[in-house]
């Protein structure tokens, strides 16, 4: 294979490019890298991959959608493609399409198990991961029909109760729909449960259709048979549909001949079929009479030979048990809070990833912040659990490797491990301290060259951002990061009794420091101004948003910083659509958990600009509770990456714990973020048990006098891993107070202008 060595495949590559009249693709290529700055990888292997296979899925839609309007498509699909709605992208020169507009759905699952069935904002039931899905509707004798893809409202919210259910009610005159879809454990195998109601007033059909697609478009269906019993399906040759009643009527449909939707009324039946193209739909039909319910009940068995785990799955009572609870008279808020515990548990069955679908992978970025959120929840073991698998991702060279290119992620490594040590009040385990060290000196290795005279010397290469900050350069979020991970490798290590490498490593930290201050006192000259821009080359734009991590979560600076406020100030003067941050670099949608990254710098700095921004955040969630990555300014649906993405939902936990136990320096501030109309009835609040490094406190709060002189009761409780810690009260409109040794509640007075 020598000769691959020096076999001219630039003079080929160009020869055959241009024979055929096409543009040089190696000249193509050298322009697009002069917009970077040089780097030893330029677009991890992990992002193009996950891009092809996204394109490629377009690419088959774009075959197939745009020339067979007449079937019945998911919500996307009838709301990208209809050229009155404000999701319509036009097709024109567009190679592949890909949902823009409505990347919103829900997954339901058990605890520790990872098939997660999805739910669209319409009902539609995906049950296996990159699937077919199932969809449900309503013919009437008269011809009238309702199909839950096609209307404009619907009723849908996430029951958690009992376990985890997504519920979608629909009405259209006398036709309505009801559904319930959740996981259960039976006979030893979680099954995903469709639950159907379904009231014609007039008398019809409850059609439940077998759907070559899912919420990112096509997914083949091959063939389809239909139980001898007429109670079930076997798609594929593999999957079960089990149905609770036999079919009354059955029809199947190959692609040629359309959607089975335009032959409902054929008077010949199908018991099987096979479809070459992969576009086979199915209907199975149940009679609806006058005036009555129709129930059907419908189970797909999620084997387990089906995933990377074996089936080991514990209860929703048990997993939350010890967790840190909210009460607030905020029902929404509270709500949402409650929903977050829910999602960050269901996307951890070991490792964690951001999402159910699009998502499902590792990154470290993600999974420092969402087990930050498991942490400050008080699921500790969980915690723990994906913290123990860290080092399996990390490279002889120390390198914590999720993706090429990316310099963030062994100071997230050792930050979060350092974050779990410090909360529990427990040293390091002895097997990561290998991994911590080799971590650590990665990153001394991993600078540049401190002598050079330029504006990243001593920073980290140049590399790719997965966080959507631009083009390679050399980006201050690594650089934070960085800092960040060599001082908790220090703070690690003294825990570990090993004081040497904690000096080194605490010294190397200091270095790291100076390096980029040095950087940032150039770039100030050079924007006449002090700010933190993306990179020391670029000018203030939207990335700089990756910047606020100096100040949250990472406290590398105070909170009245003023290059970390001035840049707040330029984010919200320029960077803000309806209320919330929005990030124009491939996201080119609001971002929730982005946006809350601003509250908390502004409600460290005592800003009450972060209770407009929390609210917002609210405001953008979907009726189930989630948020997409990016938020489409028109349509409110998502636009880009997951559509239920459980970073964000760790960052909602992380921002009301904030509000009522925040950390800061040496002591523990209370109550800084609590809103004051929550404390306007005669509810009354609490927090906890929340970890903190000091040890679990309990936070409660009460109003104790009305009027103009109203008084609230503070009250706390703490378990602390040594000393009682220093304790203020910042409670929002009321005045400030430290506490005194041996106090463990104060009356807090209104100050005299609230």
């Amino acid at each position: 294979m020598m000769w691959l060595k020096w076999f001219p495949w630039r003079y080929v590559v160009r020869h055959a490019a241009r024979s055929h009249g096409f543009i040089d693709p190696i000249a193509l290529l050298a322009s697009l890298h002069r917009f970077a700055q040089p780097s030893e990888v330029g677009e991890p292997i992990e992002l193009l991959r996950a891009g092809v296979v996204l394109h490629a899925r377009g690419l088959i839609n774009s075959r197939i959608i745009q020339h067979n309007l007449d079937w019945l498509w998911p919500y996307w699909v009838e709301r990208q493609f209809d050229p009155g709605d404000d999701a319509f992208i036009p097709r024109a020169f567009s190679i592949t399409h890909i949902n823009l507009s409505h990347r919103n759905w829900t997954a339901v699952g058990v605890p520790d198990f990872s098939e997660l069935p999805l739910v669209d904002p319409r009902g539609l039931v995906t049950p296996f991961w990159d699937g077919w899905s199932l969809d449900y509707w309503i013919v009437t004798d008269d011809h009238r029909r309702l199909l839950p893809s096609r209307l404009k409202c619907v009723t849908q919210r996430l029951d958690y109760a009992q376990g985890l259910a997504v519920q979608t009610e629909m009405a259209q005159q006398d036709l309505l729909l009801h559904s319930r879809v959740q996981v259960q454990m039976q006979s030893g195998i979680p099954q995903c449960l469709l639950d159907i109601r379904a009231e014609a007033g007039g008398g019809g059909w409850l059609v439940l259709s077998l759907r070559p697609y899912n919420p990112e478009g096509i997914s083949f269906v091959h063939d389809l048979a239909l139980a001898r019993d007429r109670k079930g399906w076997t798609v594929n040759g593999e999957q079960q549909v089990l149905f609770s009643d036999p079919v009354e009527r059955h029809h199947i449909s190959r692609y040629r001949r359309g959607d089975v939707l335009l032959h409902l009324d054929d008077p010949k039946e199908e018991e099987k079929g096979e479809c070459r193209v992969g576009m086979l739909t199915g209907a199975a039909l149940f009679r609806i009479q006058p005036g009555k319910p129709r129930m059907l009940s419908v189970n797909i068995p999620l084997d387990h030979h089906r995933t990377n785990h074996p089936v080991h799955v514990v209860s929703w009572e048990r997993s939350l048990e010890g967790h840190c609870a909210l009460r607030i008279p905020d029902q929404r808020l509270q709500y949402l809070y409650d929903v977050a515990l829910r999602t960050v548990i269901l996307h951890s069955p070991d490792e964690v990833y951001p999402g159910p679908f699009t998502y499902k992978r590792f990154w470290f970025r993600d999974a420092a912040f969402i087990i930050y959120g498991l942490l400050c929840s008080g699921l500790i073991d969980r915690a723990e659990r994906a913290l123990h698998l860290f080092s399996k991702r990390q490279t002889r060279a120390g390198y914590f490797l999720s993706q090429e290119g990316e310099w963030d992620s062994n100071g997230e490594a050792l930050w979060i491990f350092c974050r779990f040590c410090e909360m529990t009040g427990r040293p390091p385990h002895s097997d990561w301290l290998d991994s911590i060290r080799r971590g650590a000196r990665w990153i001394v290795r991993k600078r540049t060259d401190e002598e050079k005279e330029s504006l990243h010397a001593g920073l980290l290469p140049a590399g790719f951002s997965a966080e959507h900050l631009g083009p390679n350069d050399y980006y201050y979020w690594d650089d934070f990061w960085g800092v960040a991970g060599l001082q908790a490798a220090s703070r690690l290590m003294h825990r570990a009794g090993d004081s040497k490498a904690s000096a080194i490593f605490a010294e190397e930290a200091d270095f790291f420091l100076g390096a980029i201050e040095r950087s940032l006192r150039q770039v100030a000259l050079r924007l006449h101004q002090e700010v933190l821009p993306a990179s020391p080359y670029r000018r203030l734009d939207a990335g700089a948003i990756g910047s606020l991590v100096i100040g949250y979560p990472l406290q590398l600076c105070g909170p009245q910083d003023p290059r970390l406020l001035n840049t707040v100030e330029f984010l919200v003067g320029n960077c803000m659509v309806q209320g919330g941050f929005f990030q124009d670099m491939i996201h080119s949608g609001i971002n929730a958990y982005l946006t809350l990254h601003m509250a908390q710098v502004l409600l460290r700095a005592g800003d009450p600009r972060y209770l407009e921004l929390m609210q917002t955040v609210a405001g953008l969630a979907s009726p189930t509770g989630q948020w997409p990555e990016a938020i489409h300014p028109r349509t409110l649906g998502g636009c880009m990456g997951d559509g239920q993405h459980s970073w964000a939902a760790a960052e909602w936990i992380l921002m009301i714990r904030n509000c009522f136990v925040r950390e800061e320096g040496d002591g523990l501030i209370l109550g800084a973020g609590v809103a004051p109309q929550w404390l306007e009835g005669q509810e009354s609040l609490s927090f906890g048990p929340a970890p903190t490094s000091f040890g679990t406190i309990v936070v409660s709060m009460e109003r104790v006098q009305e009027g103009p002189g109203k008084k609230v009761l503070v009250s706390w409780q703490g378990e602390w891993h040594g000393e009682v810690p220093p304790i203020e009260l910042r409670l929002p409109g009321f005045v400030a107070r430290s506490v005194s040794a041996g106090e463990q509640s104060i009356e807090m007075e209104r100050e005299p202008s609230a």
